[in-house]
Formats: structure tokens, sequence, C-alpha cells
């Protein structure tokens, strides 16, 4: 084959080749602009917030005097949230999962269920927030400013995340491993529970725990039902009066006295601590129990 090429065929490669820099270029400059950001964020909440990270803050529960008030409340709030979630969401978006994409038959209704959960993923999450005040509080009496309720807010809004995630992941496993399993003499339970299930168990709890970091975070829905409030002593279970540590920093940051800016960066500092812990386990999973096909 000969090296030589016509005029346009040389034009069109070297437009292909800078059309591909200028794609790299781009790709270069918005990492660098994220990182940027991420780098000044962590600055400034370093700068303004390293000073109040000792025992006493981390162990502390929230007070009118910032030279007493401390993290601890707010971070088991957090944690018994977290667990309420967690326990409700992940079964129930897992199964659902299972349901849509191995045993649910074609049908409009189906489509329907599949649009309405790909459109409930991108709800803001202040809707989440109105629809527990409404349900469990108003409706159902569950005790406010509880992790309970917070909880269960939060696993509405998880758990259209989880079930995306978990089709996705289900989707992704060969259909010969089906084939192998059914052909042995396995039921259609059997293979999906004892095949397809533990193959696709990595990408689904890598998506269950970016789900969780978001909610975590989150402060609108908690704010609808009542997780504003002044909590001096830490929760004893999840249907004690809490607050979490998103709340705890809303709270902090709008107060006047200009002792709180320090405790407001602190707890920032320890909810980044948190969040990065939980992308990390994301990641180690990932990076742990992925199969390549």
């Amino acid at each position: 084959m000969s090296n030589w090429q016509s005029p346009e065929a040389s034009a069109r490669l070297k437009k292909r080749y800078a059309a591909e820099r200028r794609f790299k270029a781009l790709g270069l400059v918005a990492i660098v602009l994220s990182m940027s950001f991420l780098a000044v964020l962590l600055f400034t909440m370093l700068k303004n917030g390293i000073s109040g990270l000792d025992w006493a803050f981390l162990s502390g529960s929230d007070s009118t005097d910032p030279a007493n008030a401390g993290v601890w409340s707010a971070v088991k709030g957090s944690i018994l949230t977290m667990l309420v979630t967690l326990a409700l969401a992940f079964p129930m978006g897992v199964l659902a999962a299972i349901y849509l994409e191995e045993f649910a038959p074609r049908s409009r209704w189906v489509d329907w269920v599949e649009v309405s959960i790909n459109n409930l993923a991108a709800v803001p999450s202040i809707i989440f927030g109105l629809l527990g005040l409404a349900v469990f509080i108003q409706v159902m009496h569950l005790p406010r400013s509880s992790p309970l309720v917070g909880g269960m807010t939060l696993a509405l809004m998880t758990m259209p995340v989880i079930v995306i995630a978990g089709r996705n992941a289900i989707k992704a496993v060969p259909p010969s491993i089906r084939d192998a399993a059914l052909a042995v003499g396995a039921s259609k339970v059997q293979t999906v529970f004892h095949h397809v299930l533990p193959l696709a168990l990595p990408g689904i709890l890598t998506g269950t725990i970016i789900g969780m970091a978001r909610a975590l975070g989150e402060t609108a829905p908690l704010l609808m039902i009542g997780m504003r409030a002044f909590v001096s002593t830490p929760p004893g279970g999840v249907t004690d009066p809490s607050s979490v540590l998103p709340m705890q920093i809303f709270l902090w940051s709008d107060e006047v006295d200009q002792g709180f800016v320090q405790n407001t960066s602190a707890a920032i500092i320890v909810l980044l601590f948190v969040l990065i812990a939980m992308n990390g386990i994301a990641i180690y999973l990932r990076n742990k129990f992925e199969t390549r096909w």
C-alpha cells in the first residue's frame, strides 16, 4: 500500500488531529478548573477550621456558646439517619431492579414505571421533603426531627438512584451466565439470585454508596421535616430528636457570633472527610469486585 495521500485526504487528517488536540485541551482546562475550585474550597476550610478540630469539638454537642459547641450529636444523627436510609432503600431498590430487569413482562404499565423511576431520580430533593412532611409526620404522626423520619424521607430520594444503578449492573451480566444456569436445571429465581445478582452486586453497591453520599449532604428535605431543631444531647435512638451534619453547618453559618465561623468550617471539614471516605469505599468496591466481560 502506498504512503502517498491525496491533498484532500491530508487536509481531512490534519483537521481530525486538530479537533482531537482542541478536545484534549478543553478536557484539560475543565479538569484544572474543577480541581482549582476544590483546592480553593479545601484551603479556605482548612485555614478557617483546622484550629477548631480537637477532641472536645468532635465529641461535644451543639451549644449556644461556640467555645463549647461540638459535632458529635450531628454526626450520630447522620449515622442513624443513614442507617435507616440504607435499611429501607437498598433492599427495596435492589428487588425493584431485579423485578424490572428479569421478571417484569413488557407492557405499557412497566414502561410507565420505568419512566417514573427515571423522573424521580431527577426530582428536586425539597419535593421529597414535602412528601415526608405530609405522609410521615402529618398522616402517620411519626416523631418530628427524628432520624427515623429523616431516613425514610432520604430513602424515597435514594431508592430511584439504586434502582437505576441496579438495573444497569444486572443488564451488564452476560446472557450466557443465565443460559448456563438454566441449562443445568436452575429455576429462574435461582439463576437470578445465585448467579446474576452476585455478579451484579459490585455495581449495585457502588451506585448505592454514591446515592448514600448524596443523601448525606442533603439539607432541603431534612429542613422540611423539622431537623433544624437545636439539639444539645446526642440522640439515643432513631425516634429521638436529632440534627445532622449538613443541617448543623447550616445552623452555625446563620449565627451572628463570629466564633461559629470556625465551627462551621471545622464541621464542613468533617462532612467532607465522611463524603470522601464513602466515595473511597465505592471506588474500592468497584476495583476489587468488578468483573470485565
